[in-house]
Formats: C-alpha cells, structure tokens, sequence
C-alpha cells in the first residue's frame, strides 16, 4: 500500500484557549478515534427521540470572550444553545480523550473553565490506560467523583471484581455506560 499521497488536504481545527489560538492535532491516533466513536454511539442511541443533542468531535462550543474548544465529545439539552456553527454556552456533559500533547490543558486550563461557566459533568479518558475519571460539578467546582478502570487480562477473577467497569452519567438514572463499550476496539 503507497502511503506517499501525492496530494492530501489538511483539514485544520483551532481552539482559542484564554484569547491565543492554538492548533489542534489534526491526526488523531486510532484508539482516541475509537474511543470518541464508541461514546458517540452509546450517547446517539440513548438519546434518539430525547431533547439532548450529542456531538462528537469537531463541535465548536463558545464560552467566553477568550475561550471557545473543541471538545472530543459533548451533550447538549438546551436547545437554544446550539446554532448553526455551534454551542453556545456550556454544554451539560463534555468528554475529553486524553492525549499526550493535551492532557495537561485538559486537567487544568480547560477543566476550570468548563467548571466556571457551569458543565455539569466532565470526563477524562484514557485510550492507554483504559480508564474513565467522571467529574461532576458540586457547588461550582467539577469534582472528581469516581476513577473507573478497565482491569488487566492477567488479574484474577477476584481482583477483576474489585473493579468498578460500569457507571451512570449523572444526567440520567437509566443510561448504564460500560468500560467494555467505551473501550471496544482499542489497544
């Protein structure tokens, strides 16, 4: 397979991250690709026929004057805040799939400005390590309230059952999310 394309359009996406703007990774690896496809579906299925909206990756959503993200995926229930070339306000969840180039500015930069304008539920995940950390907003500030971690092959069944691989989004009772869903597909 010839891998030199002689041409190959470049499809560029910018965040403004505190008024600079900075240039996204345009060519994610496979697993965060999985990743964020796996969410997408989970979400899209449970919310056909429901008021929230869920985007994947390439929704722009405006915060502030100095701030608008691209966040890996998001759910939306406020109708009027999506417009046609975007999300306008704070969206009630936002998932992150953490990578080496922006983990950083997903745990502190980005965390505290979602926390400031009011999402109320953020997501950390780790294609690599196979976990998932779910932050819920407690008196304005988007707590850390559970790490959940895929158990390794080599375990034991009584140490795989010490983990928690299954959890509910805080914004419905009846949508049970499993780490075997959202890392299906990834290595």
């Amino acid at each position: 397979m010839n891998t030199n394309l002689a041409y190959k359009e470049e499809y560029v996406k910018e965040e403004l991250i505190n008024g600079q703007g900075v240039l996204m990774s345009p060519q994610p690896s496979i697993n965060h690709v999985n990743v964020i496809n796996n969410i997408s579906i989970l979400f899209g299925n449970f919310l056909k026929g429901k008021t929230c909206q869920s985007f994947p990756d390439s929704a722009a959503v405006f915060l502030t004057e100095k701030d608008y993200f691209v966040p890996d995926f998001m759910v939306v229930c406020d109708p009027d805040k999506v417009k046609y070339n975007g999300v306008y306000g704070a969206p009630d969840l936002v998932v992150e799939v953490l990578s080496p180039s922006t983990a950083k500015r997903d745990r502190g930069y980005k965390k505290q400005v979602y926390e400031q304008c009011g999402v109320q539920e953020y997501w950390l995940v780790s294609p690599n390590g196979k976990f998932v950390e779910q932050y819920l907003l407690q008196d304005g500030r988007l707590e850390l309230a559970e790490v959940y971690t895929q158990p390794e092959d080599y375990l034991t069944e009584e140490e795989r059952a010490a983990y928690i691989t299954e959890f509910k989004c805080s914004l419905y009772d009846d949508l049970l999310i499993k780490l075997a869903d959202i890392f299906d597909r990834v290595e």
